[in-house]
């Protein structure tokens, strides 16, 4: 692994716990069975939608009553081994960095032999649904995403 966001690839894989199982389709492949390189960035949505709901966070965002969402702030996805139609594979997760508004989420994709096939990272940032602007997370946010 290559990526700028990983300093140590041992270390930074062990920290990954949760994780999502997908099973890649026929239509997220190219000609050539490959896996389309915009497909990861669907997975990692996925993984993180989920991983926010294991840990407990609220993932409403389009309830009338809510005031607040997260939205995405970059994402990348780093490719080290070619994925095929029909394979499955687990999409690991993990807050990487909590900060005042934002969190940077990282993403990890293994192939049924354990192999890693592809590397991500994205930032979410709260913001208020009214304004657009960034805001804070509460108390009771930051010990979910602390998970506690």
């Amino acid at each position: 692994m290559k990526a700028n966001y990983i300093a140590d690839p041992q270390a930074w894989a062990e920290e990954f716990e949760f994780y999502v199982e997908v099973k890649v389709r026929f239509s997220e492949t190219d000609m050539f069975g490959h896996l389309n390189n915009t497909v990861p960035f669907t997975y990692f949505e996925y993984a993180r939608i989920e991983f926010l709901k294991h840990i407990g966070f609220s993932t409403k965002w389009s309830a009338d009553e809510v005031t607040k969402i997260t939205v995405v702030a970059d994402l990348q996805c780093d490719y080290l081994k070619q994925v095929f139609f029909d394979e499955t594979l687990r999409i690991y997760v993990k807050a990487a960095r909590i900060g005042t508004t934002s969190i940077d989420i990282h993403y990890l994709a293994k192939n049924e032999h354990d192999e890693a096939c592809f590397t991500g990272r994205g930032t979410i940032v709260q913001i208020d649904k009214q304004t657009g602007k960034a805001i804070p997370w509460d108390e009771k946010e930051i010990l979910i995403l602390h998970g506690k």
